[in-house]
């Protein structure tokens, strides 16, 4: 790290500095080689940062008061800060961020609670951008259209900070993290990806990557990128419509040819030759829509494409958009059709619903 040349100099402004919230553990040691110091300091500043989640220099007792000087100089750790936070009556928590560019971004907690009032599973649920692309007629988040991609720091303050609350209020750490927030993962698919890393690292949150989802509209080609980099996590797919038809209405993704169901099939089959992972659809049920008995057919049709199971979404809905959550009869009737055609389903019922907690929607009332 370069020396103080005077006791005049300076500390540059927050754009004249380099974020170290932007890196993963690899990119910090380049960092410090690259200012003179021994790759090791790397290893300390990751420590500060993602094991003890100090952001002050100052405070970095082990580096060298030179090298704490350079990077006062030369560095920042640009934290996010919490604008808003409730909990719903099932205990599920939802906290709005404020980006170090003022934008916001938010995340859910979701705890599973057993018989015995326990948290069996503590889920966070965070976003990797503010705002999304996709613009998926049924979704909150693409009401605002796309604004920024998240940094690798800010993904991890996210599963940070709520893990803070699951110690407070269940007494343990969170356990899952899934990637199906706001905003399209495979998009922001580098900082995802080293995010992935440092919430891994033993030195961090050493969450095991089995315990982590990463969620998709479809997009193929990131699909198999995450294959061939061999992404030890868990793939969902946001699939929501069993044709091209009815998927293009709701899903705009789904009109590219290069994006359209039979891409996906395509990189859904190389993905699971490729890792032996199985794969998870996602499927959020609207009224009139989706939720027919030949849409199940249909839909037991794609999940022969690879080894996969189907979740299937009972809506929360959004206000200004018209979509409907399907009847408790429906999805009984569409449940039995996937049953009876040999899937393996789960219903995942809407959670946080007396805190707006759908993906967007918290977001979208503080603009």
């Amino acid at each position: 790290m370069p020396d103080v040349k005077t006791a005049s100099h300076t500390v540059g402004t927050a754009e004249d500095r380099v974020d170290l919230k932007t890196m993963d553990r690899a990119a910090l040691k380049d960092f410090v080689a690259e200012h003179g110091a021994p790759r090791y300091r790397g290893d300390q500043l990751f420590n500060w940062i993602y094991g003890k989640g100090v952001s002050d220099f100052d405070r970095m007792s082990n580096l060298p008061k030179r090298m704490r000087r350079g990077l006062q100089r030369d560095a920042t750790v640009e934290d996010i800060e919490i604008v808003d936070q409730q909990q719903a009556a099932d205990q599920t928590v939802k906290a709005l961020f404020e980006l170090p560019s003022g934008r916001e971004a938010e995340t859910v907690l979701i705890p599973d609670i057993d018989e015995r009032g326990e948290a069996r599973r503590l889920t966070v649920c965070v976003s990797s951008e503010v705002g999304c692309a996709m613009g998926c007629e049924f979704c909150a988040t693409g009401l605002m259209g796309f604004r920024e991609n998240l940094t690798p720091g800010a993904i991890f303050d996210q599963v940070w900070h709520m893990n803070e609350v699951a110690h407070e209020r269940f007494g343990r750490p969170v356990t899952n993290v899934v990637f199906m927030g706001m905003g399209e993962p495979l998009l922001n698919y580098d900082a995802v990806l080293e995010s992935i890393d440092i919430l891994t690292d033993e030195d961090s949150l050493n969450l095991s990557a089995q315990k982590i989802t990463v969620s998709t509209v479809g997009l193929a080609r990131r699909i198999k990128d995450l294959a061939d980099d061999q992404l030890r996590t868990n793939l969902a797919v946001s699939l929501h419509a069993p044709d091209n038809e009815t998927r293009s209405d709701i899903m705009p993704v789904n009109e590219a040819e290069k994006t359209s169901l039979p891409a996906l099939k395509e990189a859904l089959q190389y993905y699971s030759q490729t890792t032996g992972r199985q794969i998870t659809y996602e499927y959020c049920l609207f009224k009139g829509v989706n939720d027919s008995e030949e849409d199940a057919r249909n839909l037991a049709e794609i999940t022969r494409w690879a080894p996969s199971k189907v979740n299937l979404l009972m809506y929360n809905p959004v206000e200004g958009l018209h979509f409907e959550r399907t009847s408790e009869t429906q999805l009984d009737r569409f449940v039995q059709v996937l049953v009876q055609e040999g899937v393996t389903v789960t219903v995942r019922r809407s959670r946080g619903q007396d805190i707006d907690a759908a993906c967007g929607q918290l977001a979208n009332e503080e603009e």
